[in-house]
């Protein structure tokens, strides 16, 4: 059975993603209610899931009028933040994995930017839900957590197969481009990217999802342990998560 996901625009920049196998789907993230309904609608969908990354309003505003719209609905998050989540039917920790229309949807903690954060992997779509741990460009905000889970999370994403398409939470990326340049101003796939991104936004277009392998190629964050980078850091020697959590300090003054 295939798998379609369709990506929602909603509030100023946030994105929920729509995932249809068979006669079912499911929702990742809740930013507010209309958009998501009017996609179902224009498809001719029902709503059955919904499957929450973290407690942050912008990612669960929409709920109650989704819940309002589509009576039944079971909501999907991760145990550990059981107690600030909207009520859920379903609880899920790093290592869980549940069926979706017969496709495995696995859980992994996805931790820094909240503390209980998860992503959610779909091997058949070759798909990974990260909402504000892994962004196009980015990583999230560590209004929690610390470099050291910010590190982690971000380093059991990246194992992920290359081809891999990252569906993150927010139309961030343009910005983003513009800090990476200043970490690796000679990094020609990245100036390529930030090139892709410029035209793309300029027509309106959404730069999210992207894959896995052009993060890997671009994305500063993912790229505090190589050499190249923490030499034009001026950390040569210094561990990865030093380098990332200079980087990431650099990412909040700029």
């Amino acid at each position: 059975m295939s798998i379609e996901i369709v990506t929602v625009a909603c509030r100023s920049d946030n994105y929920a993603f729509l995932v249809r196998a068979g006669e079912r789907t499911a929702l990742v993230d809740a930013p507010e209610a209309e958009p998501i309904v009017a996609a179902l609608s224009e498809r001719g969908w029902s709503l059955d899931e919904v499957w929450i990354t973290h407690h942050h309003a912008d990612h669960v505003e929409g709920l109650a009028g989704l819940r309002s719209a589509h009576p039944g609905l079971s909501v999907t998050g991760a145990r550990r933040d059981a107690h600030r989540l909207p009520k859920l039917d379903r609880e899920v920790g790093d290592g869980d994995a549940f069926q979706f229309q017969g496709h495995a949807v696995n859980v992994m903690d996805a931790s820094g930017h909240t503390v209980g954060h998860v992503a959610f992997h779909v091997p058949d779509a070759a798909a990974v839900f990260t909402a504000d741990s892994l962004m196009a460009l980015g990583c999230g905000r560590l209004f929690e957590g610390t470099p050291e889970m910010m590190w982690t999370t971000l380093s059991a994403l990246t194992s992920l197969p290359d081809d891999t398409v990252v569906y993150s939470g927010h139309e961030y990326t343009a910005a983003n481009a513009r800090f990476a340049l200043t970490i690796e101003p000679d990094n020609e796939a990245l100036k390529r990217r930030a090139a892709d991104i410029e035209a793309a936004r300029a027509e309106g277009r959404y730069t999210v999802p992207s894959t896995l392998s052009e993060e890997r190629a671009t994305n500063p964050f993912l790229r505090a342990s190589l050499r190249q980078v923490k030499e034009g850091l001026d950390m040569k020697g210094a561990d990865d998560v030093t380098v990332f959590a200079e980087i990431r300090a650099r990412k909040d003054a700029f």
